[in-house]
C-alpha cells in the first residue's frame, strides 16, 4: 500500500556513496518509511472500517504521524485518549504501540469488542516482561518516560518494572537483588542510546542480564544504519516524520551524530526551509517508520524544483518482513470470505458488529 517514488535513483551499495564535487544531489536512505508493524496496524483501522463500516474507534494514534491519522479520520476512524470514551457496543481498536493488560479490562467492562493491533515485535517485549517478573526479576526498562509502548510494557509487571529514562537515570535505579536483574528496551529508541544505558547499568549491576533477543525493532535499526552510512555524505539530512515519533526524533540524532552537518524533521515538504540549503551540495532523505511514501516523493520533488534533481539510493538492508493481520480481523474476514464461497454471490453482505459490539472478538 506504499507508493512508489516518483524519482528513479540510481542505486548506490550501501558503502559506495561516492562524493562528487560542485553538483547538486540527494541521498535517499533505503529502507526507509513504513515497517511491518506499521503496515499491519495501518491496514487493520482500513479492513476494520471496510469491514463494519464508520465509525471505528482508535485507542490513541495508531501510529505517531499526522497525515496517517488525518487520511484514517477522513475514511470514519475516531481517534480517543481513553478507552472509556467509546460508546458502548462499539469497536475499539489498539494502537501499534501496545497497551498494558487494564485497557483490555476496560475495553471488556464497557462491553466493547476489541481489536489488537499492537506490533507484534512490541508484543514479544511484554511476554518477555511477563516472564522475567513471574521468575521474580526486577525489570529495568529502557525508555523515554510518557511513551505509549513504555506505558503499555510497564503495565505487564507494574510491580516489577522501573523506567530508566537513559544513561544518565543509571544512579537513581534501585533492585531488591543485584543478581536478579533484567534489562528490556522501547523498540523506537537508538542503539547507541540502548547500549549507552545498558553499558552503564553493568557498571552498577555486572550480572545484569539481557533479553533473548535484541528488543530494538528490526526496522528501527535498518533506517538508523541507513543513515549512519549517509550522514558523513550530507551537509543536510531531512528526516520525514512527526514530532512525536520516538524512531523519527531518533534518525535527526543518529544522522547528526553521523556526520551530517545539520539535520531537520519535517511532517510535510511545506515545512523544509529554503534557508537550510545555503552552501549546501548533498541533502540526504529519509523517513521514519510510521511515515507513508507519498510524503518523502512530495520532498523529493520540492528538492528537484530547487535542483537537486540527481537523486542516489543508499541501500543498508532489504526488508521482506510482513506481519498478518490481528486475528479478530482474520477471523471475520475468514467468515466473510466463507459466507460468499457459500451463497456464490460476490454482494454477500459482510459482517457488521450488533449492538452488543462482539462481531471482533473482544480480548
Amino acid at each position: 500500500m506504499t507508493a512508489t517514488p516518483s524519482p528513479s535513483p540510481a542505486s548506490a551499495s550501501s558503502g559506495d556513496v561516492s562524493h562528487r564535487e560542485d553538483r547538486r544531489r540527494v541521498l535517499l536512505a533505503a529502507p526507509r518509511g513504513y515497517c511491518a508493524g506499521v503496515d499491519r496496524a495501518v491496514i487493520a483501522v482500513e479492513k476494520a472500517l471496510e469491514q463494519y463500516g464508520a465509525p471505528v474507534y482508535v485507542r490513541h494514534e495508531i501510529v505517531h504521524n499526522k497525515y496517517v491519522v488525518k487520511t484514517l479520520e477522513k475514511k470514519g476512524a475516531i481517534f480517543v485518549d481513553e478507552t472509556e470514551e467509546v460508546p458502548e457496543g462499539n469497536i475499539v481498536i489498539f494502537s501499534a504501540h501496545g497497551v498494558a493488560p487494564v485497557v483490555h479490562e476496560e475495553a471488556a467492562r464497557g462491553k466493547l469488542a476489541s481489536i489488537d493491533a499492537t506490533c507484534p515485535l512490541v508484543t514479544k517485549v511484554h511476554k518477555e516482561a511477563v516472564r522475567f517478573a513471574s521468575d521474580d526479576y526486577d525489570i529495568l526498562l529502557i525508555g523515554h518516560e510518557g511513551h505509549e509502548e513504555v506505558i503499555g510494557t510497564s503495565g505487564e509487571a507494574p510491580d516489577h518494572i522501573q523506567l530508566v529514562d537513559g544513561p544518565e537515570d543509571v544512579k537513581n535505579v534501585e533492585v531488591r537483588d543485584p543478581d536478579k536483574v533484567v534489562w528490556l528496551s522501547q523498540t523506537t529508541l537508538s542503539v547507541d542510546e540502548t547500549m549507552e544505558t545498558v553499558d552503564a547499568l553493568k557498571g552498577r549491576f555486572p550480572n545484569l542480564l539481557s533479553p533473548p533477543s535484541d528488543d530494538i525493532c528490526y526496522a528501527t535499526q535498518n533506517r538508523q544504519v541507513a543513515v549512519k552510512q549517509m550522514g558523513a555524505e550530507a551537509d543536510l539530512v531531512i528526516v520525514v516524520g512527526s514530532k512525536n515519533s520516538s524512531n523519527s526524533v531518533r534518525l535527526v540524532e543518529v544522522a547528526l551524530g553521523a556526520g551530517a552537518k545539520d539535520a531537520h524533521l519535517v511532517d510535510f515538504a511545506d515545512e523544509v526551509d529554503e534557508a537550510w540549503l545555503e552552501g549546501v551540495s548533498t541533502v540526504g532523505v529519509t523517513s521514519g517508520a510510521s511515515v507513508p511514501e507519498i510524503l518523502v516523493e512530495g520532498v523529493l520533488e520540492w528538492l528537484a524544483q530547487r535542483g537537486y534533481e540527481d537523486v542516489e539510493t543508499v541501500t543498508a538492508a532489504e526488508e521482506s518482513i510482513a506481519f498478518s493481520l490481528p486475528k479478530e480481523l482474520r477471523r471475520d474476514l475468514r467468515s466473510e470470505a466463507a459466507g460468499l464461497v457459500s451463497t456464490g454471490s460476490a454482494d454477500a453482505t459482510s459482517p457488521t458488529a450488533p449492538s452488543g459490539g462482539s462481531s471482533a472478538s473482544g480480548t
